[in-house]
């Protein structure tokens, strides 16, 4: 089976959702996920958006081309990779839901 970036991405971005989905079933039962490409429109003072929240429309939509070449990683493997756009997932969520991301897992980080 072949696993290519995209393969990856769109595997990272699914399960994380899905975990998401888990912890927070009311607030995501609605929530459209999508990924694109690219944004649309001129870049911003931020820079090149990674993700875009559309609450009146409850969808978020991840942009794969950002997150995995313009991320900037102090070790680029595949690990690091996943855990940024599972990052950038969660960050997208917590915008959404006006939260701070380590919110979204509680208790999900003390072993």
């Amino acid at each position: 089976m072949l696993r290519g970036r995209i393969d990856v991405f769109d595997m990272t971005v699914a399960s994380t959702v899905e975990y998401l989905r888990g912890m927070w079933a009311d607030e995501l039962a609605h929530v459209h996920f999508e990924i694109g490409a690219y944004p649309d429109g001129a870049v911003g003072g931020d820079g090149v958006e990674r993700w875009r929240v559309d609450r009146e429309h409850d969808r978020v939509v991840l942009y794969r081309l950002p997150i995995q070449r313009l991320s900037k990683l102090h070790r680029n493997d595949e690990f690091h990779q996943r855990m940024m756009i599972e990052s950038c997932v969660f960050r997208a969520v917590a915008e959404l839901m006006g939260k701070d991301p380590w919110d979204l897992a509680p208790g999900g980080f003390h072993h």
